[in-house]
């Protein structure tokens, strides 16, 4: 009681100090919102709570209450949260004073986080008396470390326009207050060392409250607008800044920087707006955020002669094919291919405008690849491989059943005009890995071969037969119509005895007109091999015991020959023969042809040597 006694004189000499707050001298700061949030911790000792009570008295005896001028309320804390009257509960002073006397404190721990959130929750709230428009400030009163997180709340409490004093007695921390407090901070936070001085802060809180214009009397430091409230300021910024965490200087707003904008190449940031461009060779859409290339060459804004090739906004020059580009980036020149090109002709190369062909000495024909020589042409085939993907084979040897395959691919002259080549893979089931018609280069072939997936399971032979009459060999998977006589070749690869009948369908492909080969390896069983294969069987059939010698039998199995080397025989015709007549007269044709091709290079060539010396004079 001693101790009491001594505040209540400190406070009564103070208050003589300074003009007595009578009825006509109240605070007339404006409408405020004022919240108490006391500590009621088991740490505030009776005498110290005591205090705490008429230091809040005090300072409602300077403030002009009133449901239209300053309301207040009163929330304690410890562990739990205590709203104790609210802003709407009390319009005249003695009624509050009464509210503050008769509160009986918690006693447990310091949840300051738990209480800030309560007061911006739940006590600046249209439903307990807080006004729109009217300045929220709460006075936090508490004298230890808190237990639980402020940092975050008050910052949100803040940013909420609610201004915070933070009041610290004895143990507080005060790293905590500063979290709390709004800035500037040498306003907002008040440490004193024990609840008998707590007296100093009511007395410069009335000054705040009730005094001067700080904006208009102070040195305030906002860089860009100050604004005032009861006893306090805090800088704002014109728009498109932010305020920077010093509360004080403003920083712009650079929406490009932070994402925000829909400009599809350039964003160009201005204070809290921006505005969109292109880059180099771009012009920006009537919509102001796309961009459109601009395309020289479409819009005729070029001086080519043969090829403008567009990038954004320029262009480049080319030429068609057998035409080179000269100095000036511009024009083009004819060239002669066969001296400038990797032509690949085996006998001889001639020119033409942008191109060239092969011709073969006398008694040869042009193969298919129109490059090589022979004397006869390469058979075009269409060519199916029924591969065994059974459990039996392993995946390291299907491993080398694909290598077998490309090794058969190696030998074949393969393209869209010439052999096709489709791959069926079969168990227990069949699928078909590509058909005749997908691929039309070897590499291509061999690429997808190598990608294959190991299907393991049963033997099924007779039914990939099946697969392949019925499907394999159809005009909707690449065949070429019978009509043209393209050859029909199916390859059968298997390391062991089919698990159902081959016979029917054995049958069937070679009644369809489909030459069968059958290779086997380790356990095949031979008899079904023969059964599979044309005759003569001996030309079609292979067996080898052992996975890693089936890439003699690539190098051995010729699919893609002459008809008269495939069948081995040379027959000895008479001259005389009507037949053997007409043969001469198409060798002699094809000769002449020949021929007539060899002139016409060469009146090319001397056409392009008079070019050359002309263009010299």
């Amino acid at each position: 009681m001693r101790l009491c006694g001594f505040i209540v004189l400190t406070l009564a000499v103070l208050a003589t100090a300074r003009p007595k707050a009578g009825p006509n001298q109240k605070c007339k700061s404006g409408p405020v919102d004022l919240i108490f949030l006391i500590d009621s911790s088991r740490s505030v000792r009776p005498h110290e709570f005591e205090t705490m009570r008429k230091f809040m008295i005090d300072i409602l005896a300077t403030l002009d209450i009133g449901l239209n001028a300053t309301r207040v309320g009163v929330v304690q804390y410890s562990s739990q949260v205590r709203s104790e009257f609210s802003l709407k509960t009390h319009s005249k002073l003695d009624a509050m004073v009464k509210g503050i006397n008769e509160i009986i404190p918690l006693a447990q721990g310091t949840m300051t986080g738990l209480a800030i959130k309560y007061v911006m929750n739940a006590a600046f709230i249209a439903e307990e008396g807080d006004r729109p428009k009217v300045p929220n400030v709460v006075v936090i009163v508490t004298d230890g470390r808190p237990q639980d997180r402020v940092a975050e709340v008050a910052a949100e409490a803040r940013e909420k326009g609610i201004e915070i004093y933070a009041v610290g007695v004895a143990r507080a921390d005060m790293t905590s207050l500063r979290a709390m407090a709004s800035p500037p901070f040498e306003d907002h936070v008040f440490l004193v060392e024990s609840f008998d001085l707590i007296h100093q802060f009511g007395l410069q809180f009335q000054d705040k409250l009730c005094g001067m214009d700080l904006c208009l009397e102070s040195d305030h430091g906002c860089e860009h607008i100050c604004e005032s409230s009861p006893g306090s300021y805090h800088c704002l910024c014109l728009p498109g800044y932010t305020l920077n965490d010093d509360g004080k200087t403003c920083a712009a707003i650079d929406l490009c920087t932070e994402g925000k904008h829909d400009c599809e190449q350039i964003c160009v940031s201005s204070p809290g707006s921006f505005t969109c461009d292109c880059n180099k060779g771009y012009k920006l859409n009537d919509d102001k955020k796309t961009c459109s290339t601009i395309d020289l060459c479409a819009e005729g804004k070029h001086d080519c002669e043969q090829i403008c090739i567009s990038a954004p906004g320029v262009f480049t020059c080319d030429c068609n094919k057998g035409f080179k580009l000269n100095k000036d980036k511009k024009t083009c020149t004819n060239m002669d291919l066969c001296n400038t090109v990797e032509h690949g002709c085996e006998h001889q190369c001639v020119s033409t405008p942008g191109s060239y062909y092969c011709i073969c000495p006398e008694g040869q024909l042009l193969q298919d690849d129109g490059k090589s020589c022979g004397t006869c042409k390469s058979a075009n085939i269409d060519l199916v491989l029924l591969i065994d993907g059974s459990k039996s084979v392993r995946p390291q040897n299907f491993e080398l059943v694909k290598k077998f395959v490309n090794q058969v691919v190696d030998s074949l002259d393969v393209s869209a005009h010439g052999t096709r080549v489709g791959l069926v893979q079969y168990s227990s089931r069949v699928r078909t890995e590509f058909p005749l018609n997908m691929y039309h280069t070897a590499d291509e072939i061999k690429a997808a071969v190598m990608k294959v997936e190991y299907m393991e399971k049963g033997t099924m032979t007779g039914l990939a037969l099946k697969h392949m009459v019925e499907n394999s060999f159809s005009e909707a998977e690449g065949a070429r119509p019978a009509s043209r006589n393209i050859p029909r070749i199916g390859l059968v690869f298997t390391d062991g005895r089919s698990q159902d009948d081959i016979t029917e369908f054995g049958k069937k492909a070679k009644e369809a007109g489909i030459t069968m080969y059958a290779v086997g390896v380790g356990k095949a069983v031979e008899d079904e091999l023969r059964e599979i294969a044309s005759e003569p069987v001996e030309k079609h059939f292979y067996y080898t015991t052992d996975f890693t010698a089936i890439s003699t039998i690539a190098e051995n199995l010729k699919l893609n020959v002459c008809p008269e080397e495939s069948q081995g025989e040379i027959e000895v015709k008479d001259p005389c023969a009507c037949e053997s007549l007409v043969e001469f007269q198409q060798a002699t044709m094809s000769s002449l042809e020949q021929l007539t091709q060899k002139l016409a290079g060469m009146t090319a060539r001397l056409e392009q040597l008079e070019n050359q010396l002309l263009s010299r004079k």
